[in-house]
């Protein structure tokens, strides 16, 4: 299992992927039927779409999504106070 959690980290995934199946972005844009600037724009971890465009695309290269329990988490407003709190 390859553990990924950024849209850039997918994206990379997916081109990998792509580019060991032989597929060029053309001939992924036409198979997929999805439009090669939004299969860059994936490949390159900017793409906001919707997950839909996401799954087309995993699935033509043989991956699916897994959800799995975090790894990190954001500090609390609390945490965030006592990093800004000035020492008299």
């Amino acid at each position: 299992m390859i553990d990924i959690a950024t849209r850039k980290e997918i994206g990379q995934q997916i081109k990998t992927c792509r580019k060991s199946l032989g597929f060029s972005p053309l001939i992924f844009a036409q198979t997929t039927q999805i439009n090669k600037t939004t299969i860059s724009e994936i490949e390159n971890g900017r793409f906001t779409g919707p997950f839909d465009i996401f799954e087309r695309l995993i699935d033509a290269v043989g991956l699916q999504f897994q959800m799995a329990p975090k790894k990190h988490s954001l500090p609390d407003w609390d945490e965030i106070e006592s990093l800004f709190l000035e020492e008299d």
